[in-house]
C-alpha cells in the first residue's frame, strides 16, 4: 500500500518526547545523551522507517504484535468500518460485540478440543497478569488453596505488570519495586554459552 510520507519535523519531536515522554524499559538519561528517542515514522511489510532516513528490519513485529506485518489494506479498512459502525464496547456487565463473540468462535474452532473459551486482554503483560489471578483463583475454588507457585525461569519476559515482571526472571526490572511477588520461584535457564558449566553440547 502506497502513503504519502508526512514532513515531520524531528528535532521538535525529540525535544518534545526529551520534554514529556518517558520510554518503556529505558534510562531517560541515557536517552537525554543521545538527544531523544529515535522517532519512528511509518513502516511497510517487515520494515519500519525513522526520522532519518533509516529503514530497518523489525524483527520484534512491534514488540510481537504485528506479526501479519504494516500496511496491510485489508486490515486497515477492516478496522475504519468497525471504527465507524462500534469502535468498542467493554464486557464488564453483561454484554459482548459480535466482533468479540466471533473472533472468540473462530479462535475455539482452531484450538480445538476442551479449549472452548476466549478471554481477551489488552496485552501480554495483561493477560499474563490475568492467568495468574485465575490459576489461583481456580485451585481455591477447587479446595486446593496452596496450589499457588509459579516457576519461571531467569531471564524469562513476561510482561511489565507486577505479576509480569516477578514472573520474568530479570533481576534488574524485580529491583524496581521489591519483586518478585510471593509465590514466584525461578529456575535456571536453558542457557548453554553462560549456564552450561562447561558440558558437550551433544551430551
Amino acid at each position: 500500500m502506497t502513503v504519502p510520507i508526512r514532513n515531520h519535523d524531528i528535532a521538535e519531536l525529540k525535544r518534545l518526547d526529551l520534554a514529556h515522554h518517558l520510554p518503556a524499559q529505558a534510562d531517560h538519561k541515557v536517552i537525554a545523551a543521545l538527544g531523544g528517542s529515535r522517532i519512528i515514522t511509518r513502516a511497510d511489510g517487515c520494515y519500519i522507517h525513522d526520522g532519518e532516513g533509516h529503514t530497518i528490519l523489525d524483527g520484534m513485529a512491534g514488540l510481537w504484535c504485528v506479526n501479519v506485518g504494516y500496511g496491510r489494506q485489508e486490515l486497515a479498512q477492516a478496522a475504519y468500518d468497525q471504527m465507524l459502525e462500534l469502535p468498542y464496547y467493554n464486557t464488564f456487565f453483561k454484554t459482548a460485540t459480535p466482533p468479540a463473540v466471533r473472533l472468540a468462535a473462530k479462535i475455539a474452532e482452531k484450538m480445538g478440543g476442551n479449549l472452548t473459551h476466549v478471554f481477551y486482554n489488552s496485552s501480554g503483560s495483561e493477560a499474563n497478569d490475568t492467568v495468574f489471578r485465575l490459576a489461583r483463583h481456580y485451585w481455591k475454588l477447587k479446595g486446593e488453596p496452596n496450589r499457588k507457585i509459579f516457576i519461571s525461569r531467569w531471564n524469562a519476559y513476561h510482561g511489565s505488570t507486577v505479576a509480569g515482571v516477578s514472573l520474568g526472571g530479570m533481576k534488574h526490572m524485580h529491583e524496581q519495586g521489591d519483586l518478585p511477588i510471593p509465590g514466584v520461584e525461578h529456575v535456571m535457564q536453558p542457557y548453554l554459552f553462560g549456564d552450561g558449566f562447561g558440558e558437550d553440547p551433544e551430551a
